[in-house]
């Protein structure tokens, strides 16, 4: 498996751990809907990630420049919408959400480079 499937594989496996540890920790939540949850934010944000950064990418140095805003722009995203669908909107879930996605981004950067 290669490209966004494997991209979107990847995710998921760091991500939904990280979603499950953090959110149950930090908001005494139920397993079933955090997970529910955290596939949904990324069904929602990484196929936007992977055409922002593959647009980027396609200029000269533009993939290092656009790195940081599009993955802080997921983080928020994915915060907000986590939020939301769970009902508990505020710091826990602005938590969870910027440790999985540095997980999932420092996974990729490491599977880029292997």
């Amino acid at each position: 498996m290669t490209g966004y499937p494997a991209a979107l594989a990847l995710t998921l496996a760091v991500e939904l751990p990280v979603y499950a540890v953090a959110l149950r920790v930090l908001l005494r939540a139920r397993l079933l809907p955090v997970l529910a949850a955290a596939v949904a934010v990324n069904l929602v944000t990484h196929p936007l990630v992977w055409w922002a950064l593959g647009a980027a990418a396609r200029s000269r140095g533009g993939y290092e420049i656009a790195l940081l805003p599009v993955e802080i722009a997921a983080w928020l995203a994915e915060a907000a919408l986590l939020g939301a669908l769970l009902r508990r909107p505020g710091r826990a879930c602005l938590h969870a959400a910027l440790a999985a996605n540095a997980a999932s981004l420092l996974a990729g950067l490491v599977a880029i480079v292997a």
